[in-house]
């Protein structure tokens, strides 16, 4: 067994044990690279078939072409999708003009939280990585999350031996991360052995490509030729940039992604 069957094996295992231990499951999908390998990784956990509903908080500010990609995969796969936008912060004119964090709360953490109140999601599977942003290594694969789906990271039991938490009050709902063991590398790596359909986004056209995929006013694109998988795998090993230099939240505080996370982000 070679590292990527490690990596696969120890997923699938871990997406089979949330399905096991909870009622309700969804599972976020971004229409990006990582959570674009864990949905090909529940189709391979369950036989072809995924039983349960894929999420995608749609902000309206999306790059077209993800929502096309979106929509052509969903019918290819036949996936039970749930799109759904916080109407009632558009219409009172939530966007990133009222700054970066305040537009990510109000579209993508408080649209997350109406879709777990409404559909009563017991768990929630993300395809979040340690190496990937700073308060995601802070992460547990299945973690707590209370009625409001704030996370306390200063309060989380161990996982050791692969024993995780499964009991927790009525109105908390887990978030299950398979894929938090991976890094970009190895999400690249097996893309590329799995043939895994992606958004022509992440390869370079004119010198320039994206890294990481949000909101089309809040992402930006790298300097890059990388046309192949092979190309960008070798750009990642010489690159001391970091994975979401390129995502304007970031950049507008340093603590960003733990103050959205802390309050329910994705």
């Amino acid at each position: 067994m070679d590292h990527l069957d490690r990596l696969e094996a120890q997923s699938i295992f871990i997406l089979r044990e949330a399905y096991k231990k909870f009622g309700k499951l969804g599972m976020l999908w971004s229409i990006g690279k990582d959570s674009t390998v864990l949905l090909w990784l529940a189709k391979k956990a369950f036989f072809g078939h995924c039983p349960f509903p894929f999420i995608h908080v749609d902000t309206t500010y999306k790059i077209p072409e993800m929502i096309a990609f979106r929509d052509r995969v969903a019918r290819e796969y036949n996936l039970d999708l749930i799109v759904h936008t916080n109407e009632a912060a558009l219409q009172e004119g939530m966007g990133p003009e009222k700054g970066r964090l305040t537009c990510c709360k109000a579209l993508k953490t408080d649209g997350l939280q109406q879709v777990v109140t409404k559909y009563e999601f017991e768990g929630l599977i993300l395809g979040i990585r340690r190496d990937e942003e700073g308060s995601r290594s802070k992460e547990r694969v299945f973690s707590e999350r209370n009625k409001d789906s704030e996370w306390d990271y200063t309060n989380q039991p161990p996982e050791l031996w692969n024993q995780f938490k499964t009991d927790f009050p009525k109105g908390n709902h887990i978030r299950v991360h398979p894929i938090l063991h991976w890094n970009e590398i190895d999400i690249w790596s097996y893309i590329g052995r799995e043939k895994i359909p992606l958004v022509d986004l992440y390869f370079a056209k004119n010198g320039k490509r994206y890294r990481s995929l949000g909101c089309a006013p809040c992402t930006g694109q790298i300097d890059s030729n990388a046309t192949t998988i092979e190309e960008i795998i070798e750009e990642l090993k010489n690159t001391k940039q970091g994975e979401r230099a390129g995502r304007a939240q970031d950049q507008e505080d340093s603590y960003a992604m733990q103050k959205l996370r802390k309050d329910g982000y994705m």
